[in-house]
């Protein structure tokens, strides 16, 4: 028996499948999907078992190690995905495998040093101590030459341990231990002269007549207080025994969660749940877009979909597109479903991500909310896909292999003929123009389903504002709502995508920007700690108090960012209780859930925040919503800036007024006129839609044109610049006419971590001689320091 497998060596000339033999003992055990340790290169490393096949074309073969699951890690479906996903986004077939996988149960690589002569002379001696084998780290880096003199001499031989990151949680347990004629009085009888152990064996027998056989050990040591001496003397008496069973690290341990009232759902939504039932029933995979507004219960209609297509004995997947939604809508699915949920983003710890995993692999659960990796869950009878806030980019890896879940979820979802539902009140361009065409279904919810209206919006015209002498943060009219507000013990959220102080350092004397010396970038100012950051590559030094080009002393820090913002909110409300929302203070585990609990609990009267606020949170007594800075998207040098910038006022402006009291939004803006900010204020997605369609179609972009970006990195300029043109007239004479090649141009940030970066665009319709081409790219490239990534799905051009 012959097994094809995929290695964990992430190199070009080694992606594809290698035959191993299979022993004749592990026959009965190995399917595809499964992990195994094989011989390659001289070293054991990991590997996935894709295929298998009656011959090989090669006389001699290796033989597989050993394998690690007894279940498969990857399924049929999934496999086929990553050849996909390999071929498409012209990644490493093991890292698509991987992907889909979480990280504890990835391969570690330990390198070890055996010792084959036992020499006095030895040069290592000192290290081995007498040891037949020790960690190749522990070797001090002087030594190093010594370690290749003896490996050359065959004394020593350099080994690689494949490594499981996993462990598998463990706790005791205890059980009474029958003997014969025991009861409950002879047990306590003997135990006279001891109080906590009479204690302890009277809760036991308590707990077995409830018809429980066994209780978590630490459970009976906290409930009658017993210590570790009269614990141990009744394992040694054998009134009880211990036993070890495994469990799962649980992320909802600290959640109290109460069944949900069912919501009655009004004709729009009912339509749209009849919809997209109608699609599961009959098997049939459709996409479809639900494009409501803000607060028009798009999670309620979600909820109630999933509901039916379970009680059909099917699986659900829902996507949540930020860490910061998946505190609340947890909540809210698991107060529908309770235990059958399983959630996996990236604010679980590694143990909880496999557990969770584990929960899902073992069909111990029926629906999985989660962010993008999310689409990979291993279910097998997949009834409907759902994709929330379908239009925001963190659904596009950024890393390789650069998939999109959207696509991915189509993918499955044909399948497993099963419909997929895109939701959004700002849908994308390309996904509104799709359901327009009728590629995808339409599906609509014109009207809050609390029946509130739409908050009433105002746009402030900062400069106006500096022309009248006010050089504050906050607008005049934004001042007056806040104090309002706040005397209404009424809550606020203020939007400013901009985190840190300030956003940058200058020299008043000489003009001078303190960089970062990795990136060409200006460092951002923290107040915290009084250090300069690069939010790329994760630089900091302390604030200068000299320009080290002119050593003037007159440095000064420019702009605003969320820090300052809070610090201005606490000088002119000082009686006010902020809540400040971003990377800077999300940082550990649970600290989302922790802000936005203390906020939902009216433990504040302000938050503040970063986008990450802005979409998806429901609290009952927001009625005021600040955008203190509408422009910082605008600018952005990329053809999306002016819809992110109409998305992200529109979905933070629909936070306030959402129940019983009327909403009111302010943005602050120094391009009043701009049509994103305009619309936006009067949430009038459909003349935004056709305004910016002129605009794609005149620039050719996307949704009119396919894009495809290149980009070509170095740690040296010239060369990457000497390559990036001979890949950019290698693209031009393989494509044809009809493909419209930009480049190549030296990316906004040029340099980042130490690496030069430029980019070729390429702008196609139908362009069959494109996946060749890149794939040529791939193998005549990335040798030598030149990095080439090739983006299918680019949602920002650098």
């Amino acid at each position: 028996m012959i097994a094809q497998v995929v290695v964990d060596v992430k190199n070009k000339n080694v992606n594809r499948t290698f035959d191993y033999e299979i022993p004749e003992e592990l026959e009965s055990i190995v399917e595809k999907g499964m992990r195994v340790i094989v011989p390659f290169a001289n070293r054991l490393v990991m590997g996935y078992i894709i295929d298998f096949i009656e011959s090989s074309t090669f006389n001699r073969l290796k033989q597989v190690e050993q394998v690690i699951d007894l279940v498969p890690s990857v399924n049929d479906e999934l496999l086929t995905l990553a050849h996909k996903i390999s071929k498409e986004t012209a990644s490493f077939l093991v890292s698509c495998i991987q992907v889909m996988l979480p990280t504890a149960i990835k391969a570690s690589y330990q390198k070890r040093l055996i010792k084959n002569q036992a020499l006095e002379a030895h040069e290592l001696e000192t290290y081995f101590n007498e040891k037949e084998t020790i960690d190749y780290e522990t070797v001090e880096a002087n030594d190093l030459y010594k370690v290749k003199k003896e490996i050359q001499a065959g004394n020593i031989e350099l080994k690689y341990v494949v490594k499981n990151k996993l462990k598998i949680k463990k706790e005791k347990y205890v059980k009474i231990n029958e003997l014969q004629d025991q009861t409950v009085e002879t047990v306590t009888a003997k135990l006279s002269r001891s109080k906590k152990q009479q204690e302890a064996m009277i809760y036991l027998y308590q707990i077995k007549e409830r018809g429980y056989t066994e209780l978590l050990k630490k459970d009976l040591l906290d409930a009658v207080d017993l210590g570790t001496s009269s614990y141990n003397a009744l394992l040694k008496k054998g009134y009880i025994r211990e036993i070890e069973k495994e469990s799962y690290r649980d992320p909802f341990r600290n959640d109290e969660v109460t069944e949900r009232k069912r919501v009655t759902l009004n004709a729009e939504q009912q339509n749209v749940v009849r919809s997209v039932l109608e699609s599961s029933i009959k098997d049939k995979q459709e996409t479809f877009l639900l494009h409501g507004i803000t607060g028009s219960g798009k999670t309620e209609v979600y909820l109630n979909i999933i509901k039916e297509v379970i009680s059909k004995g099917k699986e659900a997947i829902l996507l949540v597109p930020e860490i910061s939604l998946t505190p609340q809508i947890v909540k809210r699915v698991r107060s529908y479903f309770n235990d059958e949920v399983a959630v996996l983003h990236s604010g679980l710890s590694q143990g909880e991500k496999y557990d969770e995993w584990r929960k899902i692999l073992r069909k111990e659960v029926k629906v999985v909310v989660g962010a993008r990796s999310a689409i990979f869950a291993p279910f097998t009878n997949i009834g409907v896909i759902i994709i929330d806030e379908e239009h925001e980019s963190s659904y596009k890896q950024s890393d390789m292999p650069k998939y999109h879940a959207i696509e991915v979820a189509k993918w499955r979802a044909n399948f497993h003929n099963c419909p997929v539902v895109l939701g959004s009140a700002t849908p994308s361009l390309e996904s509104h123009a799709r359901a327009i065409k009728g590629v995808y279904n339409l599906l609509t919810l014109t009207k809050r389903a609390t029946n509130m209206d739409l908050p009433n919006t105002s746009v402030v015209d900062m400069t106006n504002e500096f022309q009248n002498g006010n050089l504050s943060i906050f607008s005049d009219e934004l001042k007056d709502a806040i104090t309002e507000k706040l005397n209404k013990k009424e809550q606020i959220i203020l939007l400013l995508n901009r985190r840190g102080y300030s956003n940058f350092v200058m020299c008043r004397n000489c003009g001078e920007t303190v960089m970062c010396k990795n990136c060409d970038l200006s460092l951002t100012y923290h107040k915290r700690g009084d250090l300069l950051k690069c939010h790329y590559c994760g630089y900091e030094r302390y604030l200068v108090k000299e320009c080290p080009s002119c050593k003037s002393t007159h440095i000064r820090q420019f702009g605003i960012g969320t820090q300052k913002v809070e610090e201005e909110l606490l000088t002119l409300w000082p009686d006010a209780n902020v809540i400040r929302m971003d990377n800077d203070t999300t940082r550990k585990k649970g600290d989302h859930k922790r802000l936005l609990d203390r906020f939902g609990n009216q433990e504040a009267d302000i938050l503040l925040g970063t986008q990450m606020i802005a979409k998806g949170l429901d609290f009952l007594n927001v009625t005021l919503v600040g955008v203190l800075s509408a422009d910082t998207t605008l600018k952005l040098p990329d053809f999306r800036s002016s819809e992110k910038t109409f998305q992200l006022i529109t979905q933070v402006a629909g936070r306030a007024g959402r129940h019983k009291k009327k909403g009111e939004v302010i943005i602050q803006t120094y391009n009043p006129k701009h049509y994103a900010i305009h619309l936006a204020s009067k949430q009038d997605y459909d003349s935004f839609f056709m305004k910016e369609m002129s605009v794609r179609k005149i620039g050719k972009y996307s949704p009119y044109y396919f894009l495809a970006q290149v980009q070509v990195s170095h740690f040296d300029y010239n060369k990457m610049m000497k390559d990036v043109h001979k890949i950019a007239s290698l693209i031009r004479s393989n494509l044809s006419d009809q493909a419209i090649t930009l480049g190549p141009v030296v990316s906004q940030i040029s340099r980042i971590n130490n690496r030069y970066y430029s980019q070729v665009i390429i702008k196609y319709k139908r362009e069959p001689n494109l996946s060749p081409m890149l794939e040529r790219l791939l193998e005549e490239y990335n040798t030598g320091g030149v990095n080439v990534i090739i983006d299918m799905y680019p949602t920002f051009l650098m």
